[in-house]
């Protein structure tokens, strides 16, 4: 396939970058360019900021149920292009067919929620304590929103942040991840096409260390008011820190070391099924990839072989065939998750594959599918023997890897659930609903499931975590209004003299000597 030059798009217009240029490859077939890149510079990304500033107020004087409407065109885009949209998923980032189906769905879904919030985005009307007087309060635009996000949901996290922010009445400069630049430039053309105005999606393709620097202006100038970033613990604390010497709350969505509990009722089947999705899906590079199976003693063994027998039995491999999981996202991602394959200690046993690491002809997984050294490819790998100090436990591995640990008690199952210091999803597996409740009031997570995977939100339902995943923000739903809105208080007197609060307040007489 021929490979796609794609810039930035700022105020409308194609913007060329003075910055050079990246190739985005197919992970899968490496010799296949997807696209070339042309980077922005430091000055490009301060003036798509300037553009957003520019734009915002007559987005935000545009009737919010007419902002609605721009939204359900979009979500109807997205949906008739469903199939080319994740054809590209299936080509730039290596997921699989079902996977970049689901991804795209998440799109509309999130889309068709949020259409009709533009006839509600309610305010109140609050009584006041003195006559001939009202209150109101109001939800109002945050302003300019500069969003940051992965690549791993190349499009469906980013409609996260874009629905909500532009539904608001807020403008956006998007920064896509590079590896996944043709996917950023195909949604922002389908939001274009959809009918939102020049300036009020503004995407720039740039690397991570000129967009800091970009944000870092652009923060100083005053150009923008909210920043979201989704990506890894590391960077986030960075975004965070920038954001808070500007007195600004972002919003992170980052890292997980999600746990998924066994206890000695839950049906081990079920059980194991969850593990091998929550772990494996998309070559385990989700923030809710299943981190670590947290095991009861009694089932460990039973578990242990039916997990690993799943994992060793999967399907890898080329992604446009039937397959668990594809390729990492890039060499990159390979190298980062080998690293941690190095912390794989002598107490450890290791289980899953026919070999560890990279996938190759001379260290092949039995029953790939495809050709392993037309992409980047990794062995999927289970450690069992973990324990609460070793570094595979304490960190997120970002890859296909989970690790197994061995509980006794209720109080240690928590413990080890919690003890990382992440806290984005969780999982357990149980018949008991006490084991399910107390489980709910004790875990660190932001978010739990019951009998089911680490991995699967929904668009209508809070997501994000706490700890080290996380300053407690949250996108989806109604809660994420809160990101992009703040909240005005209005008091209006007509009494046609001034009432003071608190001091000219009437009083109800009463005897409080009075009894029966």
């Amino acid at each position: 396939m021929t490979a796609t030059l794609i810039s930035s798009l700022i105020d409308g217009t194609s913007v060329p970058g003075a910055a050079g240029t990246l190739l985005s490859t197919n992970p899968a077939q490496l010799d296949d360019v997807v696209a070339e890149i042309s980077l922005a510079s430091v000055d490009q990304v301060v003036e798509a900021f300037r553009a957003a500033t520019a734009a915002q107020r007559a987005w935000a004087d545009t009737p919010a149920p007419v902002r609605g409407r721009v939204i359900a065109q979009v979500g109807r885009l997205v949906e008739s292009n469903k199939e080319a949209l994740a054809a590209l998923i299936v080509r730039e980032v290596g997921k699989p067919r079902a996977e970049a189906l689901g991804e795209v769905q998440e799109i509309i879904d999130t889309c068709d929620f949020f259409l009709g919030e533009g006839r509600r985005l309610y305010g109140q009307t609050v009584p006041s304590e003195m006559r001939d007087k009202q209150l109101f309060t109001f939800r109002v635009p945050v302003g300019v929103a500069g969003i940051i996000t992965a690549g791993n949901f190349p499009v469906a996290v980013p409609s996260w942040y874009l629905v909500p922010a532009l539904l608001c009445g807020n403008a956006v400069v998007w920064k896509p991840a590079e590896y996944s630049a043709a996917l950023g430039d195909a949604l922002t053309r389908l939001f274009v096409a959809g009918g939102v105005p020049a300036g009020v999606l503004n995407t720039v393709q740039a690397d991570g260390p000129t967009t800091f620097e970009g944000l870092s202006q652009a923060l100083s100038q005053g150009l923008v008011q909210k920043v979201g970033f989704t990506g890894s613990s590391e960077v986030g604390a960075q975004i965070g820190a920038l954001c808070g010497k500007h007195l600004q709350s972002p919003c992170l969505e980052l890292g997980g070391k999600n746990p998924l509990v066994v206890m000695p009722d839950a049906d081990l089947d079920l059980a194991a099924e969850g593990a091998l999705f929550s772990g494996f899906g998309t070559a385990g590079q989700r923030c809710t990839s299943l981190g670590v199976a947290i095991v009861h003693a009694d089932v460990y063994d039973a578990f242990v072989e039916k997990f690993v027998h799943r994992v060793e039995t999967a399907a890898i491999g080329d992604p446009t065939g039937d397959v668990l999981y594809g390729p990492m996202l890039s060499e990159r991602f390979l190298s980062g998750f080998e690293k941690w394959l190095g912390e794989v200690q002598p107490h450890h046993e290791v289980h899953g594959s026919t070999g560890v690491g990279r996938i190759t002809a001379d260290n092949p997984r039995a029953g790939f599918v495809g050709d392993p050294e037309a992409g980047v490819f990794a062995h999927p790998t289970v450690v069992t023997g973990v324990r609460a100090d070793d570094a595979l436990y304490l960190n997120e591995t970002f890859g296909p890897l989970v690790s197994v640990m061995r509980f006794s008690t209720f109080d240690e199952a928590v413990e080890l659930a919690n003890g990382h210091g992440y806290g984005l999803s969780s999982a357990i597996y149980t018949s008991s609903p006490k084991a399910v409740w107390d489980f709910r009031s004790r875990v660190s997570a932001g978010m739990l499931s019951v009998n089911n995977s680490t991995s699967g939100a929904e668009a209508h339902l809070p997501f994000g975590g706490n700890g080290k995943s996380g300053n407690g923000s949250r996108q989806s739903g109604v809660w994420v209004l809160d990101q992009f809105t703040r909240w005005q208080s209005m008091n209006w007197d007509y009494a046609g003299k001034l009432q003071k609060a608190q001091m000219d307040t009437e009083e109800s007489a009463y005897d409080p000597r009075f009894s029966l």
